[in-house]
């Protein structure tokens, strides 16, 4: 999770909603890394957990990411919990719940949905309170802004 939050940190850095992924292979090696992107890219889908999803693919050579866990400062929404099953990883961890988009629990449950063909173990609550702190210091700053 401390590498997950060391890319929110780049993310938030460069203007992004500060949220990072990390994906860790069987063996617990670093795949993949990523922090949000979609201001920068102009892309809706450039969510950390689907950029470090992407990457731990390519660096694996197939889609199917059995085996690893995806790492996440911030409950997964329904696209990144839908690419997480679709990826085939064997868990999910976060840090901050999201009541009012999480898709691991919070909102929806996409990715313990019993009518889907895979579902992968989640842990929410790491770090919860420092991924949150993250987050509200960045939303802060920026409604300080706009004022």
């Amino acid at each position: 999770m401390r590498l997950a939050l060391a890319q929110a940190a780049e993310a938030g850095a460069r203007g992004e909603v500060p949220v990072g992924a990390v994906v860790l292979g069987p063996d617990g090696s670093v795949l993949a890394l990523a922090g949000n992107d979609r201001e920068v890219s102009a892309d809706p889908t450039a969510h950390a957990e689907v950029l470090a999803l992407r990457r731990a693919a390519r660096e694996r050579g197939q889609w199917r990411l059995s085996g690893c866990t995806l790492v996440v400062t911030l409950e997964p929404c329904t696209m990144c919990a839908g690419a997480a099953v679709l990826a085939r990883v064997d868990r999910v961890v976060y840090g901050a719940a999201d009541p009012k988009g999480g898709a691991a629990g919070s909102l929806w449950d996409v990715i313990r949905d019993r009518r889907l063909n895979h579902r992968p173990e989640v842990l929410g609550g790491v770090l919860a309170d420092e991924c949150a702190a993250v987050l509200t210091e960045f939303f802060t700053a920026r409604r300080m802004r706009e004022q």
